[in-house]
Formats: structure tokens, C-alpha cells, sequence
């Protein structure tokens, strides 16, 4: 396929926009369009009791090349000006990059326009039912992207939203997407949502009683973090390079950049 060929004087465009004509058959060709590629990498986003941590690698893949090693998928959200200092939410999307890119451009204009009316920052709960309308108003063009919001909430309590490409969304406790998402989630099911967690001792079979589920502290949950990714790229060739983090809080945005596997 031209999509993931490197040899565009043989195969053609190097690019997934365009395919190579298939061969004439009674006198007829073939010629395919398709305006989506997924360019790799994968995101997480776990709350806490009073924070929330959004991160995703940094990889930007095509088939088998690495088109660039920084390729942050991670976004500030509804600042009052371009550097977004004073910005509340953060937004991942991962999927077909261009997609990402549009699609936090138009969240973030809308988030910008509420400030500019209202006097304040947008809330993430109202900027993820804002989200969800956009994405939902692309539904017969979606945009190729897994995104997940992340914020503190009205009650200083962290908030994570994920939705389809369509705009369905649900409030979780944490979520992973892109491409190595169904790696990632069932650690995270495990050590976040405490799933097949029992309290030794407590008893037999179905008796046995589950441990209670309550928020991590900030110091596991970036551990948490790090492990996940790290096991990521271990196992998947989408995954790697750098790992970006970052940590919202009352007081505001922090972002930590990590090394990850380059190979």
C-alpha cells in the first residue's frame, strides 16, 4: 500500500491522502481517497482527590516511520491569551494529528469567547458538554481523534472526561487511548480502579471482600504514570521518545517532559 510506502518512485505518494491507481480492467481505473491516517502515540488521564494528571507520549508516527520524536498531544485549555498561563483545562487527543489540532483549536476559541463574555473561565464541566457539542456536529465527518478531558471541577475535585469521536462521554476515574490503549487500561484498571483487588485474609472464592476504592495521592499516581508508559513502548512501535506530563491543581498547570524509549 502507498499509505505506508517510503518509495514514492515506485509505489507513488508516500502520504495516506492518496493511493496508487489500481490496474486498468476493461478499460476502467481505481482511484481511492482517504482523508484520515493515524499517526500513533497514546494518552492517559487519572484524577485525584484534588488534581488531575493528563499525559501522552510524543511520538508522531506513518506506518513504520517516525515523522518527528515531539509531537506533544497534550493542550492547555481556555487561557485569556495565547500562552495560556491562566488556562483551567487540559485536553489530549490522539489519533490523526491534523484531526487533534483542529479539534483543540475550536475548543479552545470557544473556551476563550465564554471568558471574554462572561468575565471568567469556562468550568470543566461545562467545557466537556462544549467538547462533546463539537465533536457531535462533526458526526458524519468525525474527527479521527480519542480525547480526553481533564480539570477541577466546582468542588476542587480532580475530573477526567473521555469521549468517542462522535461526542458520547462519561466522567471516569482514569482512561487511556490511542494506540496503546488496551495495554495501559487494564494496568490502570488494576491499580487505579482497584479491579481484582481483595483485602488478604477476608475471606474464600466470592467471599472475598474488595478493597475499598478511594483516590491516590498525587506521588503514586506520576509513578503510575511513568510505569504505564514505560511498559507501553516495551510492547508497542507507536509508543515512545518522550513523555509528557502534566498536572493540574487549584494553584494551577504544571508539565514535566520525561524520557521514554527511542527505539
Amino acid at each position: 500500500m502507498a499509505m505506508f510506502s517510503q518509495n514514492p518512485v515506485l509505489n507513488g505518494p508516500s502520504y495516506s491522502f492518496a493511493e496508487v491507481p489500481k490496474g486498468a480492467v476493461d478499460g476502467l481505473r481505481e482511484n481511492r481517497f482517504n482523508p484520515y491516517t493515524d499517526n500513533g502515540g497514546s494518552t492517559l488521564a487519572i484524577a485525584g482527590a484534588d488534581f488531575a494528571i493528563v499525559a501522552g507520549d510524543t511520538r508522531l508516527t506513518s506506518g513504520y516511520s517516525i515523522n518527528t520524536r515531539y509531537a506533544p498531544k497534550i493542550f492547555k485549555i481556555g487561557g485569556s491569551a495565547s500562552s495560556q498561563d491562566d488556562a483551567n483545562i487540559l485536553l489530549s487527543v490522539v489519533g490523526f494529528a491534523a484531526d487533534g489540532e483542529a479539534l483543540k483549536e475550536r475548543l479552545d476559541t470557544a473556551c476563550k469567547m465564554y471568558r471574554y463574555r462572561h468575565g471568567k473561565p469556562m468550568s470543566v464541566s461545562a467545557c466537556a458538554k462544549r467538547l462533546s457539542t463539537i465533536l457531535y456536529q462533526k458526526r458524519f465527518f468525525p474527527f479521527y481523534v480519542h480525547a480526553i478531558l481533564g480539570g477541577i471541577d466546582e468542588d476542587g475535585t480532580g475530573a477526567v472526561y473521555s469521549y468517542d469521536p462522535v461526542g458520547s462521554y462519561e466522567r471516569e476515574q482514569c482512561r487511556a487511548g490511542g494506540a496503546a490503549a488496551s495495554l495501559i487500561m487494564p494496568f490502570l484498571d488494576n491499580q487505579v480502579n482497584f479491579k481484582n483487588q481483595y483485602i488478604p485474609g477476608s475471606g474464600v472464592g466470592h467471599e472475598l471482600q474488595e478493597r475499598e476504592r478511594v483516590p491516590l495521592p498525587r506521588s503514586e499516581v506520576e509513578v503510575l504514570v511513568k510505569d504505564a508508559f514505560d511498559s507501553a513502548v516495551e510492547r508497542h512501535i507507536e509508543v515512545g521518545d518522550g513523555l509528557q506530563m502534566m498536572i493540574i491543581t487549584k494553584d494551577g498547570i504544571e508539565e514535566r517532559l520525561l524520557p521514554l524509549k527511542k527505539d
